[in-house]
């Protein structure tokens, strides 16, 4: 196969991963490791590397747009933060003392995971919840547009959702994703946010939270600007058309076939790192 060839198949796959990822929220990086290693026999590290640079990419433009709609909530971004970061650092450098195989089984527990959290029925925040002395001391509590007007909440469990934040790092810079499903996790659950406000927050973090992890990639050589243009161009291209196309697909019906596809891809991974193949 040609150059030109492989950088077609790499782009096209790229947007359909981008596509999927966008219509689940869950991001590309899903799925673009796994085409790649399982299907295009790249090793896995250039391609978490390849990855990472189209999480800083798609995460960037959408990051701006929440921030300046009022959706994000940037103290709390920028304070668990600095868990993500530095999880996403030892998580990438712990991602070069792995082998291959190691890497492709964790990677696929955390697939089957995504999933299951992808078909996990969210139950949206009403009203206040209760005060929190810490988060209120931070000054972490916030409004959002809402139909009526700015709409306030609480914040709440401001260590807990620290702690899932660390994990969330730690998986983004090993398998390079962006670990949405575990930041959302952390923002919805842990902390009580309504849920648009967690998806934003969550979009504002996961390009720093990439960025820190790419920094380890590229001082060890596994960025190849080769691979990773196509898969940033494809990843990118696939996100606006899942966001646009996101609106008038049922949501449900999305949530089940997206499950099964990556349900489908977890097992193949945990396979090929148990049986060596990769």
């Amino acid at each position: 196969m040609t150059v030109a060839g492989f950088s077609v198949i790499v782009f096209l796959g790229s947007t359909a991963a981008g596509f999927l990822g966008a219509l689940s929220g869950l991001g590309g990086g899903v799925v673009v490791v796994p085409l790649l290693t399982l299907l295009l026999g790249v090793d896995i590290h250039y391609a978490a590397g390849a990855a990472l640079i189209s999480v800083i990419a798609t995460s960037s433009g959408a990051a701006a747009a929440y921030v300046r709609e009022g959706y994000s909530n940037l103290r709390i971004g920028m304070l668990l933060e600095v868990a993500t970061t530095l999880g996403a650092v030892g998580g990438a450098t712990l991602a070069t003392h792995v082998g291959a195989s190691g890497i492709a089984i964790v990677f696929g527990l955390v697939l089957l995971g995504s999933a299951a959290l992808s078909m996990r029925r969210h139950v949206e925040q009403q009203g206040l919840g209760p005060t929190d002395r810490l988060a209120t001391r931070l000054r972490l509590d916030g409004s959002y547009p809402g139909p009526g007007g700015p709409q306030r909440y609480r914040a709440r469990r401001v260590p807990a959702a620290a702690s899932l934040m660390a994990l969330a790092g730690i998986l983004s810079g090993l398998l390079g994703i962006g670990s949405g499903a575990v930041k959302v996790l952390a923002l919805d659950a842990a902390m009580g946010l309504p849920f648009k406000v967690s998806t934003t927050t969550s979009n504002f973090m996961i390009g720093v939270t990439a960025a820190a992890s790419a920094g380890v990639y590229l001082r060890r050589g596994y960025i190849d600007p080769g691979l990773a243009m196509p898969v940033m161009l494809g990843v990118l291209l696939g996100s606006l058309a899942g966001a646009r196309a996101l609106s008038r697909l049922t949501s449900g019906v999305l949530r089940a076939v997206f499950a099964v596809l990556i349900a489908a891809l977890g097992i193949e991974m945990i396979a090929s790192g148990l049986g060596g193949r990769i």
